[in-house]
């Protein structure tokens, strides 16, 4: 019977869709190209091009374990500030990936590409749906071929899984309180699991589904059945985002509470974190909104990003002024949206990398869409409006990711642990790095799937993980590199040393250590 009713609701999907692309055969096509340029863009050599060093290495490590050793993670990565750790779910995401890509880490790449594929469509269908076609065609065309985006969705890293899992958080809560589409709260939690496990920022769209749940229970207070229903459905999607959380609880009960205090410390103790005074971070969110644009939507030009900032912000501020009533819901919760992030970025005090945007991504392609579709009657403004999109597209392209060579991270990953495995002869060895954004990891997964004979060092148990050859990468100028004195651990515990043999392998120095009787 299940079977049956699924039959029939793809078939009313298949036979909407194709009744939907009949109607409307020009925005197919423009949506058709803006997918492939976008795919094109991530697929494209993604061997080559995609990121792999020390969390990727350690990432495959991880998952190859799970399946080889039957061995669940229950956390995730650590995370780069405090002893925390997110939860596991993108290591369960790598997986089927990884295994059917034989254990290449080109498998998990390829899923965030897709991934990253898909969530240009999501932004395509939200986008259309808030605001119409020119607002959709606009957003998706420059979140395919941002730099920044694409950068970010061709290679496995868990923040990478953000953007789509934080735009469907949202868009989601959004159909729970304008469509009433109570249900759907389920997947928010699940979503909201992804978001939060990919990474702690997302912890940032809490007041913005909040606000989007307090309007639903507005609205539903004064019908009961409607209240009843709203408050079942939350409670299942809290339960299906504790079930996905759950891995984590269970590590945290095991290991003392280790992971909740960590977290507890990073928001007490605030010397070098974040501040809890609001009205520090005012000073602070034009010039990060400024950032975020020419980070996203500008092409990473500073100078582009900086007009398209002070265009979009004075744009809105007429729109909210003039038009308020005729903006519509959606308008209102992009700059709510944005508002609450660039609140958290004011307040925090750390570095702000790139990918820590990954929970607003969508936010300035969609809003600037919208400005687009609001503004797009008038021919002279229309001008105005294609000059505009010709400048941002330039910039985009210009600085396009497919511009710089490919960085064939993978493949000196693979040279240089087939060196040493080679060099290895057979016997066991033990393997170090010296690298300033490098570990061993990278070598250490290629070790593992080809069955040579690499060994970690134990202090503890020296006479067992300590082999008579070292082998050290050093990924820093010649000068810089004395493997026998680095106080890298794994050189420590080797012991006295002394060098046995070096060569030049792939742009670095591999060294060969003995013991130094």
């Amino acid at each position: 019977m299940a079977k049956i009713e699924l039959g029939k609701r793809i078939n009313q999907i298949f036979k909407k869709t194709k009744g939907w692309v009949k109607d409307h055969p020009k925005e197919t096509v423009l949506l058709v190209l803006i997918i492939l340029v976008g795919a094109f863009l991530r697929l494209y050599k993604i061997d080559q091009y995609m990121t792999f060093l020390g969390d990727e290495g350690r990432d495959v490590i991880i998952v190859r374990r799970l399946w080889v050793e039957a061995h669940p993670p229950l956390i995730g990565p650590g995370t780069s500030i405090g002893n925390m750790y997110l939860g596991p779910l993108y290591y369960y995401m790598m997986a089927i990936p990884l295994l059917i890509a034989n254990y290449s880490p080109v498998g998990p790449a390829v899923m965030v590409a897709l991934l990253g594929v898909l969530t240009i469509f999501l932004v395509w269908w939200v986008a259309r749906e808030w605001f119409g076609g020119i607002a959709a065609f606009f957003a998706a065309f420059f979140y395919a071929i941002s730099p920044t985006v694409v950068i970010y969705s061709r290679s496995s890293w868990n923040p990478n899984i953000m953007p789509f899992f934080a735009l469907a958080s949202i868009y989601l809560m959004w159909r729970v309180w304008s469509k009433k589409e109570l249900r759907l709260l389920i997947l928010a939690g699940i979503s909201f699991a992804f978001v939060v496990q990919s990474h702690y920022l997302g912890l940032a769209l809490i007041p913005v589904m909040g606000i989007l749940w307090l309007l639903t229970f507005w609205q539903a207070k004064k019908d009961k059945k409607e209240k009843r229903k709203l408050i079942m459905n939350t409670i299942w999607g809290v339960a299906a985002f504790a079930i996905l959380m759950s891995p984590l609880l269970i590590f945290d009960i095991r290991h003392n509470w280790q992971n909740f205090n960590a977290i507890k410390q990073f928001f007490t103790v605030r010397q070098d974190t974040v501040s809890i005074k609001p009205w520090n971070a005012i000073p602070k969110m034009y010039p990060r909104f400024e950032d975020i644009n020419a980070r996203l939507i500008a092409g990473r030009d500073v100078e582009v990003g900086k007009w398209t900032t002070i265009i979009v912000t004075g744009i809105c501020a007429f729109l909210v002024l003039t038009k308020r009533k005729k903006l519509g819901s959606a308008f209102y919760l992009l700059i709510v949206w944005m508002g609450f992030a660039l609140l958290g970025f004011g307040l925090y005090k750390q570095n702000i990398f790139d990918h820590y945007y990954g929970f607003v991504f969508a936010v300035p392609f969609i809003l600037t869409g919208a400005i687009y579709q609001k503004l797009y009657k008038n021919n002279i403004v229309k001008i105005l409006l294609v000059i505009g999109f010709l400048i941002l597209a330039y910039a985009n392209f210009s600085n396009s990711a497919l511009n710089v060579g490919p960085n064939n991270q993978l493949k000196r990953s693979q040279d240089i642990a087939a060196f040493i495995r080679d060099r290895a002869n057979g016997q066991r060895f033990n393997i170090a790095t010296i690298s300033e954004r490098n570990n061993r990891d990278v070598y250490q997964y290629f070790f593992q799937v080809w069955g040579a004979k690499v060994v970690d060092t134990d202090p503890n148990a020296v006479a067992y993980t300590v082999t008579d050859q070292l082998f050290v990468v050093c990924e820093k100028p010649k000068e810089k590199c004395d493997p026998t004195h680095d106080p890298s651990a794994w050189i420590a515990n080797f012991g006295w040393s002394k060098i046995l043999d070096q060569w030049e392998v792939s742009g670095v120095i591999v060294y060969k250590l003995g013991h130094n009787k």
